[in-house]
């Protein structure tokens, strides 16, 4: 999803760095932020607010970032994420217009089933990355990124007129809800007290709607951006607080900010949009491959397919990996060059790892030296060191997904990658 702030050196831990216009200390910027529903509450509940992408949002809260973290990884904690845009595509030709936009497959998802897509561009860059679900009441529910959020609305309001204006029935809506994400390993326990449904019936990457803790139009979807079990929240704006205050009784539920949330995405080796992908970048340079839908990649009838379906089969010249290393962190921007010294590629995401008492990060170079176990040097500091290419996540992931018999192949959830499903626990937990 989308790059998260960098913050004060007091929290001491550094994230990556935002151009100026999108991440500016509050106090410049107090009377054009955008707030979210819960914006009283975070400040009750000590959260220190920064500026992010037009909008005042916790990056953390009385806990230090290391506990927040971990306490996610254990337990569970509560995420405002209601900067992200969420739109709902509606009418007869709404997967026609969503597979104009995106490399997904959105007509084979079954009904309350959602997936991982990209929008691309005609040169195969990643516009943006989001969420589609497809939902049992008539329509889609799209989660995209607040930093994308007027870029995605006009690419897809100028679809809809595109298609309107041939007689097509499509429309489009910009919901206002407030979005929470609970995550982290007994977020279904949390959950399954303030819900009628049972939440063992809901596996990764699908969702309902339901009634939570009294607050009625609730969506709620077995997603998130932490490797952990957990769900996201569409609540009415009018219902946010008394959500999350009743979810901040348990003493199970802490809430975190989005110093955890970037730390915790990258060992779940999760990408942040203008970070690890961008416009200039592809589904197979980014290693998002797993996106492109079988009958999209044979139609080759997505923006940019021209160039993308030519890059599965050949070869490109850089691609995504994962990197470990110890000694100083490893940021956005530090240099990776090959063990004689010469530059080849970049960091574009890199944190110490609160699970693992190491360095990590992500950055592309060139595909001879992707394979796992490769040695290069990172330059940080203007002093190079040791880094290994690792292979990704590096901390197991927990996607709750049900038991193989009781869930026929075509209702597997698109994300992640089916392929990669025996890595999971097959009892365990969701983002």
């Amino acid at each position: 999803m989308q790059r998260v702030v960098s913050v004060v050196a007091h929290l001491g831990f550094r994230l990556q760095a935002l151009p100026p216009a999108l991440c500016r200390p509050l106090s410049c910027a107090q009377d054009v932020l955008r707030r979210t529903p819960l914006y009283d509450f975070h400040l009750a509940h000590g959260g220190k607010m920064v500026a992010f992408a037009g909008w005042s949002l916790p990056v953390q809260y009385r806990d230090s970032h290391t506990d927040s973290h971990l306490h996610t990884r254990q337990h569970c904690s509560l995420f405002d994420v209601s900067h992200m845009l969420q739109t709902k595509i509606f009418g007869s030709d709404r997967v026609k217009l969503m597979e104009s936009l995106v490399v997904g497959d959105i007509a084979e998802l079954r009904p309350n089933q959602g997936t991982l897509s990209l929008f691309t561009n005609e040169a195969g860059g990643i516009l943006d990355d989001l969420i589609v679900t497809n939902t049992s009441e008539g329509h889609l529910y799209v989660v995209s990124n607040a930093g994308c959020w007027e870029k995605d609305l006009a690419l897809m309001q100028d679809k809809v007129r595109e298609l309107q204006n041939q007689g097509r029935d499509v429309g489009l809506e910009v919901l206002d809800n407030a979005l929470l994400a609970l995550q982290g390993p007994t977020a279904a326990q949390v959950l399954q007290a303030s819900v009628a449904d049972d939440l063992k019936k809901l596996p990764f990457m699908t969702s309902a709607v339901m009634e939570v803790f009294g607050v009625s139009g609730c969506r709620v979807t077995r997603c998130g951006y932490t490797g952990e079990d957990g769900v996201e929240i569409s609540v009415p704006a009018a219902g946010a607080v008394h959500l999350a205050t009743a979810l901040l009784k348990n003493p199970e539920v802490r809430l975190a900010g989005l110093a955890a949330r970037d730390s915790l995405r990258l060992e779940a080796g999760l990408c942040l949009y203008g970070n690890d992908i961008d416009e200039h970048t592809t589904p197979v340079e980014g290693s998002l491959s797993w996106t492109l839908g079988k009958r999209r990649r044979a139609a080759m009838d997505f923006p940019g397919a021209k160039v993308i379906v030519p890059q599965l089969k050949g070869k490109v010249q850089r691609r995504r990996v994962g990197l470990m290393c110890e000694g100083a962190p490893m940021r956005a921007h530090s240099p990776i060059l090959n063990m004689e010294g010469t530059k080849i590629g970049a960091v574009t995401s890199g944190c110490p790892s609160p699970s693992l008492k190491k360095n990590v990060a992500m950055g592309y170079v060139p595909c001879e030296y992707s394979r796992p176990g490769t040695m290069l040097l990172v330059e940080v500091r203007r002093k190079q060191q040791i880094a290994v290419v690792s292979k990704m996540p590096f901390v197991p992931t927990n996607y709750y997904t049900l038991k193989v018999p009781e869930m026929p192949t075509q209702c597997l959830p698109s994300w992640p990658p089916r392929q990669a499903w025996n890595r999971f626990s097959l009892k365990g937990a969701s983002l």
